[in-house]
């Protein structure tokens, strides 16, 4: 009789959440809910033990709980589809990289005509720029979608 409640509460729980709530699941109630998901390394993990996916189910495993959230598409099947939908800071991220990135890297290439390591100069200082600007990017559009959640 447990595992009929158990599972009822987890189905009707699932069905009642948006695409932006994430809810707390009790542990003892952790085999129901990973009933049928597979552990996964895709995802922020934000400090989970684990996590698992569901199809468009999102779960993660903490010390004390698991939380559960609905992702518009599930990123085994459409991983650029998820990026678009679900992860656009990842994208924001990217884009910041390497607009930072050559910026800076031509800047340099430009900035130094007459060194014969100008290339290596101009690729090596492209690199750590699209690496702080990617970090920067990605941090600050993260904080904005958590804001709007």
């Amino acid at each position: 009789m447990t595992d009929f409640r158990s599972n009822y509460y987890i189905d009707h729980t699932i069905e009642t959440i948006t695409m932006t709530q994430e809810i707390d699941i009790p542990l003892d109630l952790k085999r129901v809910a990973l009933l049928g998901a597979e552990e996964t390394k895709l995802g922020d993990k934000k400090g989970a033990l684990k996590q698992y996916r569901k199809g468009n189910l999102h779960i993660r495993e903490y010390k004390d709980k698991l939380t559960v959230h609905l992702d518009k598409v599930d990123p085994r099947e459409d991983p650029l589809g998820h990026l678009i939908q679900d992860a656009q800071e990842v994208l924001i991220g990217l884009a910041g990289a390497a607009l930072g990135g050559a910026a800076i890297g031509t800047y340099i290439y430009k900035m130094k005509k007459n060194s014969p390591f100008r290339k290596q100069q101009a690729v090596i200082g492209g690199l750590a720029a699209s690496l702080a600007t990617g970090y920067v990017s990605y941090k600050i559009s993260k904080k904005i979608k958590e804001k709007m959640d």
